[in-house]
Formats: structure tokens, sequence, C-alpha cells
């Protein structure tokens, strides 16, 4: 946490730096998926809600680092294959979400704009959890500790300022695995989200 706050003081000098500066809290809706390589697996989206600040820096062409607070996950299902049980599981992950975007102004319209944007991401797992809502029923074989908790991903999408409001939706691609293997098994999970916020420049 204290690498997490130091990094944001240096996007708060860096925005001085810049002189054109704003900065504001975020909230927002996202649903995410974890796909998986094995065809027997099916995966569900699962919808949460994040929040966050946001510090942009520059005019025209920006930069906008991000700390969020948000809640990821799905559910994995296989239906059952003989005397196997089926599996239901529910995977939750609570994170720390640091995305650093850079956007366009491609539309100006006087009292907003309209953007295009696109970044890396980096999220800290801070904690996760794995559940099935009927366990005498469904076999369970993922564990907490199978998950990993440095997640890597990268962000495309659209945006538009309106008077001291920002809208941002995004679609954030895993780029590396969140569950690599299970019982000697290649799982090859990625984490795929789609996200909707809403930011109010408070500067």
């Amino acid at each position: 946490m204290k690498k997490i706050t130091f990094i944001f003081i240096l996007f708060l000098a860096s925005g001085f730096a810049f002189g054109q500066f704003s900065i504001g809290p975020k909230i927002g809706f996202n649903t995410s998926k974890l796909t998986t390589d094995l065809d027997q697996i099916e995966s569900d989206a699962s919808s949460n809600f994040n929040f966050g600040v946001f510090v942009r820096l520059g005019s025209k062409i920006y930069l906008q680092p991000e700390i969020n607070w948000l809640t990821s996950g799905g559910v994995y299902k296989k239906p059952q294959i003989g005397d196997v049980k089926p599996i239901k599981q529910e995977v939750e992950m609570k994170s720390i979400e640091i995305p650093v975007i850079v956007g366009w102004r491609i539309i100006n319209l006087g009292v907003g704009n309209i953007r295009v944007l696109a970044g890396p991401s980096a999220t800290i797992v801070t904690n996760s959890t794995v559940s099935t809502s009927d366990p005498d029923n469904f076999i369970n074989p993922i564990k907490e500790s199978d998950i990993e908790d440095m997640l890597w991903g990268f962000n495309i999408g659209a945006g538009a300022d309106i008077l001291m409001f920002t809208l941002d939706i995004r679609y954030q691609m895993g780029l590396n695995e969140v569950i690599q293997e299970v019982e000697g098994f290649s799982f090859n999970s990625k984490n795929n989200m789609f996200a909707v916020s809403l930011g109010w420049k408070i500067l």
C-alpha cells in the first residue's frame, strides 16, 4: 500500500508539471468473465461495482493514471460425465487495479468532447475466494491457492466529457493467466472485463 501511495503522489507531481491537470473520484459497473482452454468447462460472467480515483494530465492527448478498487470473477461449470460429479464453482477476486490510460480527444463539442483511449493495467489481487452453493452434489477442484495474485491487462475503449463529468466505456483483455493449472490440468484461465465508469473532475 505504501508503494501505491508513493506512485499516486508521483502522478500528482507530474500533473502540476504538465499544466493541464484534473483529478477526481470515479464509480462504475463492471462485468467480467473467466475464460478457460478446457472444452468441457463453461464460464458465466460475474457483475460488480468499482470505485477509484483518477488523474488526467494533458489536453487533446492526455495521460490518465488511476487507482481502482474492484471485485471481479466468474462461475465455472461442467456437467456430470459418467460417475464424475459436475463442477459449479464461483471465483471472486477483490483487487486494486492501476491502469495507465492514454487518450485522444477526437471531437470537441464546446461544453464537452468525445475521446478514444487505450492503455495497460496492473491488478493486485488482495483477496480471492472459491465457493460452491451445493458442495454435496458438486466437486470442487479449484482452490484459492490456484489463483494468481498479480494480473496484467490491456484496455481499449471510448469516453465522453460533459462539463465536470467524465464517462468511460472500456474492454479489458487479460494478458496473463488467473489460474494456470488445476490438479495437473492446464486451465489457462484469463480474466476479460467490460467496465463503465462515471467520474467527477473536482479540479
